[in-house]
């Protein structure tokens, strides 16, 4: 009788969260099920303006290539944003995860490999050194792509970026 009512519970309360959180939208590829949670909302804003608006959804950034790759990580994902949004407990500004990191930083080389390879093409027969080394990553430089400046995690990038000329 015990389990019966715990289980009949949990099913209850996981199927209410599950309509009241709209979680089937997140089985689609909408960007717009990434601002059902107001926290996304200037994200989702931001992709709308971007560049990548007509090349790229979320889930083309967001998560890796393959159906079960891909609903692993948007289950994991959502599992831990529920859990932080619920606790009051997430960053803010939010931030990317360094397992998600990777997985963006993937996608960017799929999508823009041409140019990553020339820039991080070995140094010429003259010994001219590479544009960059083998360890820059794409998001260092490049972690508003796609969101509003600034969105990105700033501590991520390298100072000589983010230092203002003085004034004369």
């Amino acid at each position: 009788m015990v389990f019966g009512t715990s289980l009949g519970v949990a099913v209850g309360l996981g199927g209410y969260t599950f309509v009241y959180a709209k979680g089937s939208s997140y089985l689609r590829d909408d960007p717009a099920a990434c601002a059902n949670c107001h926290i996304m909302t200037e994200q989702y804003d931001g992709w709308r303006k971007s560049s990548h608006h007509a090349v790229a959804t979320c889930n083309d950034c967001h998560t890796p290539p393959g159906t079960l790759a891909k609903y692993a990580t948007k289950a994991s994902n959502g599992f831990w944003h529920s859990f932080y949004f619920t606790l009051g407990t997430f960053p803010d500004p939010i931030r990317i995860r360094p397992r998600n990191r990777g997985v963006t930083e993937s996608a960017c080389r799929k999508c823009h490999g041409t140019i990553v390879e020339a820039i991080e093409a070995p140094a010429g027969a003259d010994g001219t050194p590479p544009a960059h080394d083998e360890q820059t990553q794409c998001l260092t430089c490049h972690n508003s792509v796609g969101h509003p400046e600034g969105s990105g995690n700033p501590t991520l990038v390298p100072p000589h970026f983010t230092q203002k000329e003085p004034s004369p």
